[in-house]
């Protein structure tokens, strides 16, 4: 698997989003959280994720896009976890919980057990 998180991955529709906020399950480990939803959706791919940082905790635009960016690489450099175990088609955010920046190595190891967390909770 090629580690790459490509424009078919992201997460875009209102009404997916929509509906991942009204029927989708959360697992929280600090600082970050996801929101999940097992859905059919248009992608190739299994899995569509956006990224979220609060406007309400970061008042710059720059701090929402550095965490965002943050997350966004952990999850790429980790997504395989999920592709290897996940076969019916998920749509997962990510939002930052905290009012500090972290660093990336906090973010990625967190990162990695929340997906460990989304992958045991979906095997069920």
């Amino acid at each position: 698997m090629r580690f790459t998180f490509k424009k078919e991955e992201k997460l875009k529709s209102k009404k997916l989003i929509e509906l991942l906020f009204k029927d989708g399950e959360s697992i929280s480990k600090y600082p970050l959280r996801i929101i999940y939803l097992k859905v059919e959706h248009s992608s190739n791919y299994l899995i569509q994720a956006t990224f979220s940082a609060p406007k309400k905790k970061f008042k710059k635009a720059v701090d929402r896009n550095r965490i965002k960016r943050l997350m966004r690489e952990a999850y790429r450099k980790n997504k395989h976890l999920l592709y290897d175990a996940i076969e019916d088609k998920h749509i997962i955010m990510f939002t930052f919980t905290d009012e500090n920046e972290h660093k990336y190595v906090e973010i990625e190891e967190k990162m990695i057990v929340l997906l460990k967390k989304l992958i045991d909770k979906t095997k069920l």
